[in-house]
């Protein structure tokens, strides 16, 4: 079996390990400050700018949707074309952008100029993190992943100081100009510090039909929750933008797992996985959704109702929840049994659809909830004036 070679080598001490972590780090920092740092300054943008009340959350959707969406790509581009080559181009249009950011003198050219910013981000970022995980082993791994965790934890709140401080003594451009420093250092310092690529870029193996797809898919799915506040919820623009959307990064998964050289290599977990790190996290976050899932679906259904309907919706909500439980059990065990010999092989495999089956029916619960769960504009009277609850 080929084992892909790093594209970093360890750090030759712990001195230059910590060094290349906080460049790293630095440079993270600054794909986050542009996103909190801007909220603060909008005012003062929308005065030079004439941007009007509905193209101002463009100065936030144009990075973030173009950021976003093209992760993915950008990820597996660092895997394919070098991660130092893309972390390098990442930050070389990532700065270009932030130039033309500051210079902008219309609307259109500052939401370009974002834009020119989000794609440099997708670019450095994904590969920023992966020099990290290549590159540190065993314990400084976890450590400098706590760090980069801190980076991005921090990030908001250094953004909003930062963007009033400079908007309020300087001038909201400086938001952008402060980059151009800090990237010129960054880059000098990353020439030495990140070990070059050992091997060519690999263009042949770039997934561009995936990478289309999932863009698209995820730009759809972005921009419909950006714009949800100003069309409405169950607006058509929201619904079809945001159902398409997630069609599409369904057909992506399906279409993934039958590409050569994925864009996203959904590997199912092998007979010699282990529980911990293989199933557990997948597991945590769908107990979480369920949770949260649960907790909404109670509140819709008792939320309003006669205090003579109680107890029979309480019984309605449970029974859908046992029983549902119930038969959705039975499903799954048959799908994972149902083609499955006595070896552990075909086993893994039944586990596997039924894990897919899991999700096909989640999916298609995210897609009819919000067509048969009351909206906002009727549910939050209800929910205010529902008497407290006493707790005997």
């Amino acid at each position: 079996m080929h084992t892909p070679r790093s594209h970093s080598r360890p750090p030759g001490s712990r001195r230059a390990g910590a060094a290349l972590l906080a460049l790293l780090s630095l440079a993270q920092l600054m794909v986050i400050l542009d996103v909190s740092a801007v909220n603060v300054a909008l005012p003062d943008m929308a005065k030079d700018l004439n941007l009007s009340g509905g193209q101002l959350g463009w100065t936030i959707t144009s990075y973030s949707l173009v950021f976003g969406s093209l992760l993915l790509l950008g990820g597996r581009a660092a895997d394919l074309l070098g991660r130092r080559r893309m972390f390098l181009a990442g930050l070389g249009v990532f700065t270009a952008s932030s130039l033309a950011s500051a210079l902008s003198a219309g609307a259109g050219a500052f939401f370009a100029a974002r834009a020119g910013q989000g794609l440099g981000a997708a670019m450095l970022s994904p590969a920023a993190l992966s020099i990290i995980t290549t590159t540190f082993q065993g314990p400084q791994r976890t450590k400098a992943l706590g760090v980069w965790g801190a980076v991005g934890g921090a990030g908001a709140a250094i953004g909003v100081l930062l963007g009033g401080m400079l908007t309020e003594l300087i001038d909201w451009r400086a938001i952008f100009f402060i980059n151009l420093p800090v990237s010129a250092g960054v880059l000098i310092a990353a020439r030495r510090a990140i070990a070059p690529d050992r091997e060519p870029p690999r263009w042949s193996g770039l997934d561009l039909r995936g990478a289309l797809l999932a863009t698209a898919s995820l730009a759809a799915v972005v921009y419909a929750l950006s714009q949800s506040g100003d069309a409405g919820w169950t607006s058509a623009q929201t619904l079809v933008l945001g159902l398409g959307g997630l069609t599409g990064l369904a057909l992506f998964g399906a279409l993934e797992t039958r590409t050569r050289t994925p864009l996203l290599n959904v590997s199912r977990l092998g007979v010699d996985g282990s529980y911990v790190p293989d199933v557990l996290p997948g597991m945590v976050i769908a107990g979480l959704g369920l949770g949260i899932a649960l907790v909404g679906v109670a509140l819709s259904v008792l939320t309003g109702a006669p205090a003579e309907e109680a107890g029979m919706l309480s019984g309605l909500n449970t029974t859908g929840h046992e029983v549902g439980g119930s038969i959705g059990i039975a499903v799954l065990v048959s799908v994972a049994t149902g083609s499955a010999a006595a070896s552990p092989t075909a086993l893994a495999g039944g586990i596997g659809d039924a894990f897919l089956v899991a999700s096909i029916i989640a999916t298609v619960g995210g897609i009819v909830g919000p067509l048969l769960l009351p909206t906002t504009r009727t549910f939050l009277p209800k929910l205010k004036a529902a008497p407290p609850v006493s707790v005997h």
